[in-house]
């Protein structure tokens, strides 16, 4: 496939079925510093080596490549999708819509990181190249392989802001939604934070993290290199655990997904794990890198009060302070997370449905629950549980 060409070069498009064929230092080259872990390519093979993310588990890798001269340009990580799981824009109802009405909805592409609901660059372009111009380009051979191929739709999740103004330009349908996060405002230390909580939450947060001495428990982030080879069998347990008390869990991540992290990706690393008596009872799977930190799998051993809270979010909140990070990203869901300071911010994705109707149907649903959204997050931030942050005190911190 030859692309429309937004540079000089000649571009060829390819689609590749493995990150095992792509060489990992070209599909690397083209991330910037402040893109998240979860784009690189050590990840994103790990998904597919350890058959988390795989054709078998409804997720069959079709990588799209912009190739100029041999070398690879630009990329985005897409899979074919037989069903809607594990990737936290919830499209069910469409499906069910669509399904009524006798369209086709399953397979359809997915252009996004398995598993992982953080907002980020999904296109991905050399610096010598004219990024608005390839994005385009990508857009629209994402538009011609829905069309080819028959399918349904074509959907971008967690995309920049930047990435959906292009999209809307060649007929993707935009979403909106909302995740919490941390922001650091300057922090000095804890106390720091809790003295900008508004009073009945501080109260909160100090009376849930008491009931850690009272219990015996203790917390310690194991970050990188410090994590000890034996740690990892014992995450895996904690990941697994979560799923097994809950009826609607559903286990994306393998064995060897962990052993793949080991190996590959400790240095974005970091376990949160609390200790009772020196045996672990409770954990979170963490990564970090370029001054965020993303929380991602929770688990426990033991059913303590608030233990949840303490190893989730207080000692994460620590841990950034601690590393003046920028920002905390927990993951989806949780409203009482806002109620500990993490404050509403928008997510997108960009959506391209092929069939007339159903597109007309799901443009309608999506202008109602934008205004919807955009509500909530002015209310968020206006309730917000931080008191507004006073510029010279925190220049004196």
């Amino acid at each position: 496939m030859t692309a429309t060409n937004p540079t000089s070069q000649r571009l060829e498009l390819s689609v590749v079925e493995r990150m095992g064929d792509i060489e990992p230092g070209q599909w690397n080259g083209l991330l910037a510093p402040d893109d998240s872990p979860f784009l690189e390519w050590e990840w994103l093979s790990a998904m597919e080596e350890s058959r988390s993310a795989a054709r078998k588990t409804g997720w069959a890798p079709y990588h799209l490549i912009l190739r100029a001269a041999g070398r690879i340009v630009a990329a985005c990580p897409m899979y074919l999708k037989s069903h809607s799981m594990g990737e936290f824009v919830f499209d069910h109802g469409w499906a069910e819509a669509a399904e009524r009405a006798g369209i086709r909805y399953f397979p359809k592409l997915l252009v996004g990181v398995p598993f992982t609901p953080h907002t980020g660059r999904r296109f991905l372009v050399a610096a010598d190249l004219d990024r608005a111009a390839t994005v385009a380009v990508l857009g629209r051979a994402l538009i011609e392989l829905c069309r080819d191929n028959g399918l349904s739709s074509v959907h971008i999740n967690f995309c920049t802001a930047e990435e959906a103004e292009i999209l809307k330009g060649l007929g993707y349908l935009e979403r909106l939604g909302y995740q919490y996060h941390w922001q650091n405002t300057g922090f000095g230390s804890f106390d720091d934070y809790l003295g900008q909580l508004k009073s009945k939450r501080r109260y909160a947060v100090r009376h849930e993290r008491a009931a850690l001495h009272e219990q015996g428990v203790s917390i310690q982030v194991h970050a990188g290199d410090e994590i000890s080879d034996a740690m990892f069998g014992p995450m895996f347990k904690l990941y697994l655990s979560t799923i097994q008390k809950l009826y609607w869990g559903r286990q994306y991540l393998t064995r060897d997904f962990f052993e793949l992290l080991r190996a590959r990706f400790r240095r974005h690393l970091r376990f949160v794990a609390a200790y009772r008596r020196g045996e672990l009872i409770a954990g979170t799977i963490n990564f970090e890198k370029a001054g965020v930190f993303y929380g991602r799998y929770w688990g426990c051993f033991a059913e303590l009060p608030f233990l949840h809270f303490n190893v989730c979010y207080y000692a994460a909140i620590e841990h950034c302070i601690r590393h003046k990070l920028i920002r905390f990203e927990p993951g989806a869901g949780g409203e009482y997370k806002w109620l500990r300071g993490f404050d509403p911010a928008l997510t997108r994705s960009m959506h391209f449905i092929a069939h007339p109707g159903l597109r007309k149907a799901i443009a309608n649903f999506l202008s109602r629950e934008r205004r919807d959204v955009e509500a909530w997050v002015a209310e968020g931030h206006d309730r917000s549980q931080l008191k507004p942050v006073n510029p010279s005190n925190m220049e004196e911190r």
